[in-house]
């Protein structure tokens, strides 16, 4: 077994690895980043992203072999043909459902930053204090104050447009000019202001796409086609932002293909001293070692490899000692809303121009301010508003010359909104490992025990109801609910099984994202989330792992590590 030495390494290479190697590296140490999959250069590889949807062989759509191919994949929408190859092969890395789990994964350099929904907001000390104030599962030994310079900090690298508001429940930060609201949803914001005494408010979502050009990145096209990769850099990603921090610092070794296993401890200096490797193309194992060791290879897989370390001194892994490694599983419980007819005559001879890339966001309202609810935390609401377009015409089933004119001019508006509500953290939510079940290099695979609790279920008829109501008092009409049933793990928020906490008997991690039982193991991705809160999490793993990288270089200059 060969052995290359480096300061760091750093195991995944999506939003929360690209911006430890960014941050290691700019801190002076030699770095090794490795990736599962395969690699993707910036524009390079972008091979789909100028394509019209009549130049795929099946109009962007799936057919029943990609079905057959991908059989969890197929539940929703990331199943097509546009970016297949972006998602992880079900059959090549399958795991266990003790209960439907929809686990949808990203295995190439960049992972599911290339594919994410960009949602940008920050949590509040309504989150960060939520638990101690409800007594649900441990406290977050951090609080919005030791977050907030950190956001600041990754706001600024990676670009997010969005409006101040000054609510409490959802802090300002270092933004670009927003993308505004389009008139169909400007007029249903001002009518808004007026009712259920301001408390819901209809601003233009936060999101990673540039309205101001950063160094090597030129603004949002408006286009609409993120999820295959921006040429123009014009949304973050590792392969748009942090990759290239961290190449222009020479110090970084960057390794697609590197699978790791499992990290490698000494029990005598309680510290990792390494991981250890298969190369998923040849399959030849290899030890890489360094001091300082971020694992951030998303929630299920960080805990997935500490699972494996060390179980010579804990038969649970390295982490384990609390209890709580693999526990405390979350997601964000979504598709439920409501829709309707935004019918006003001063939109008639209204349009939009370009595709753009966000539409509106209702921040949180429950459980705060006085108003109490049966059930704890709540939701915040995504949508847009929009004119309906030729496919309006499969349902009309219309013949003849007017029909083809009148399809080929802008229908009506509609105007709806989906909800993103919380999820309790529960012991009984967890994950562990299927030794009966391999993959394709003879690993054994993750088995997900999770599911929604009666508090989810309290919340979701509020998270229907409340957007009729809220359209409903806004001119909209025909508004439609629906509840679309939710598995987890739809949302691809996922959170918990290696928590942040104040005690090592309660946690996995402490207040600086190391593991309590090797702190020089730091774990940065959705896994140390101590809650979820309600907002997309993503930007929530950059401010952490900056931090953590920051703490982790001056500990490393003590000789702490």
């Amino acid at each position: 077994m060969a052995e290359e030495e480096f300061d760091a390494i750093v195991v995944g290479s999506g939003i929360s690895g690209g911006w430890a190697a960014k941050e290691l590296t700019e801190k002076g140490l030699r770095v090794l980043l490795l990736e599962r999959g395969k690699n993707v250069e910036h524009i390079k590889d972008y091979v789909n992203a100028r394509k019209g949807p009549w130049e795929y062989a099946h109009r962007g759509g799936r057919t029943t072999a990609m079905e057959d191919a991908y059989p969890v994949l197929k539940r929703d929408y990331p199943l097509n043909e546009t970016n297949l190859d972006w998602w992880a092969s079900d059959k090549d890395s399958p795991y266990t459902e003790i209960k439907r789990f929809d686990w949808y994964r990203g295995y190439h350099v960049g992972g599911r930053s290339l594919m994410w929904g960009r949602h940008s907001y920050r949590l509040s000390d309504f989150d960060f204090e939520a638990n101690a104030r409800e007594g649900i599962a441990v406290d977050w030994p951090i609080r919005y104050a030791d977050l907030a310079p950190w956001y600041d900090y990754v706001e600024r690298h990676a670009g997010i447009s969005g409006s101040h508001e000054n609510m409490q429940q959802l802090p300002d930060g270092q933004f670009q000019p927003a993308m505004p609201l389009n008139c169909g949803e400007e007029l249903v914001a001002d009518r808004l202001k007026g009712a259920f005494n301001g408390q819901r408010r209809m601003i233009p979502g936060r999101v990673a796409n540039l309205t101001q050009s950063l160094p090597g990145r030129s603004p949002c096209q408006y286009r609409n086609a993120c999820w295959l990769g921006c040429p123009y850099g014009g949304y973050f990603s590792t392969q748009s932002s942090t990759l290239p921090a961290a190449m222009a610092t020479n110090r970084l070794t960057l390794k697609p293909f590197a699978i790791v296993t499992d990290l490698t401890y000494d029990r005598d200096r309680k510290r990792a001293t390494g991981v250890n490797v298969i190369d998923a193309v040849t399959e030849k194992t290899v030890e890489y070692k360094a001091p300082i060791i971020f694992l951030c290879a998303s929630t299920l897989n960080s805990a997935w490899i500490l699972m494996r370390s060390a179980t010579d001194v804990w038969p649970g892994g390295l982490g384990s000692s609390s209890g709580e490694l693999g526990h405390n599983l979350m997601d964000h419980h979504f598709r439920v809303g409501a829709s309707g007819t935004l019918d006003e005559a001063s939109l008639d001879q209204k349009y939009y121009a370009g595709a753009k890339p966000v539409g509106f966001y209702i921040p949180r309202y429950r459980n705060l301010f006085g108003d109490n609810r049966e059930y704890l935390r709540g939701f915040g609401y995504q949508g847009s508003a929009s004119r309906t377009g030729w496919q309006r015409a499969v349902r009309e089933l219309g013949v003849g010359g007017d029909f083809k004119d009148q399809m080929s001019q802008p229908g009506g508006w509609r105007i709806g909104a989906t909800a993103f509500g919380e999820m309790l953290p529960s012991h009984e939510n967890m994950i562990g490992i299927d030794e009966t079940k391999t993959d394709k290099w003879g690993l054994p695979v993750l088995k997900i025990d999770c599911e929604i609790g009666e508090n989810e279920r309290l919340m979701r008829v509020d998270m229907m109801n409340d957007m009729a109501q809220t359209l409903e008092s806004s001119g909209v009409r025909d508004v439609e609910t629906y509840d679309r049933d939710y598995t987890p793990g739809m949302g691809i928020h996922e959170m918990g099984t290696a928590r942040m906490g104040r005690d090592p008997k309660t946690s996995v991690l402490n207040g600086w994202n190391q593991v309590w039982d090797a702190p020089n193991v730091f774990v940065t991705d959705g896994s140390s989330m101590t809650s979820a809160a309600c907002q997309n999490p993503s930007l929530t793993y950059m401010a952490l792992t900056a931090r953590a990288a920051d703490h982790a270089v001056n500990e490393l200059k003590r000789q702490n590590l």
